[in-house]
């Protein structure tokens, strides 16, 4: 298993801009695929982004185009930068491993995105 811990949530303006970060316990250089979820409140938990070992990435179709998922692999770390943020960005932000049993996901994180 690898323990993850989420960072950089907060209050901000709409189109304003955040970056979370979510450092993984362990060197993730074995790890191909990190992402983020996020839930809202009274909602499902849903995938907002994921990238692979070799740099390939995924969006939802919500976040395209404002949002950009990045790795560091020397720092063990995993980056959602977040562009044009909107009210219905607000959520807790949740880093995502895919594991064969059972996922591993850290604590999450808040983002409020004012009007």
């Amino acid at each position: 298993q690898v323990q993850l811990v989420e960072s950089g949530g907060g209050l901000v303006q709409a189109g304003g801009s955040l970056r979370l970060s979510c450092a993984a316990s362990r060197s993730i250089f074995s790890i191909n695929t990190m992402g983020w979820y996020r839930q809202a409140p009274g909602k499902q938990r849903d995938m907002v982004a994921y990238i692979t070992n070799s740099g390939s990435t995924n969006y939802a179709d919500s976040v395209k185009g404002r949002f950009t998922i990045s790795r560091d692999n020397a720092k063990n770390t995993v980056y959602l930068q977040m562009n044009s943020l909107k009210p219905e960005d607000t959520a807790v932000y949740y880093c995502w491993v895919p594991r064969p049993g059972v996922d591993s996901w850290g604590k999450g994180t808040l983002v409020t995105v004012s009007s």
